[in-house]
């Protein structure tokens, strides 16, 4: 997918954090901060600003991540999940 979105949802389905272009941080839901820095810190930084990408810190429960292509694009997607601590 050339240029993917990202979603985050709370087990009742609640957007809880978004991102499109990793290095432009959406503020919203559970993003409270810029997290570029925190992004690059990680060791998991996308390669392409295109890319998408949200850390987020979650209480145990169950998560939807949705990945879709900016203006309806198609194409594949891979989203991969981290511990960081």
């Amino acid at each position: 997918m050339a240029d993917p979105t990202l979603e985050l949802h709370d087990g009742n389905g609640a957007l809880i954090a978004s991102n499109d272009n990793w290095q432009n941080t959406i503020i919203g839901g559970i993003i409270t901060q810029d997290q570029v820095q925190d992004i690059q810190n990680s060791g998991h930084a996308p390669g392409d600003a295109s890319e998408s990408a949200i850390i987020a810190n979650l209480p145990p429960g169950n998560y939807t991540a949705i990945v879709r292509g900016v203006n309806n694009t198609t194409g594949v997607a891979l989203v991969e999940a981290y511990d960081l601590h």
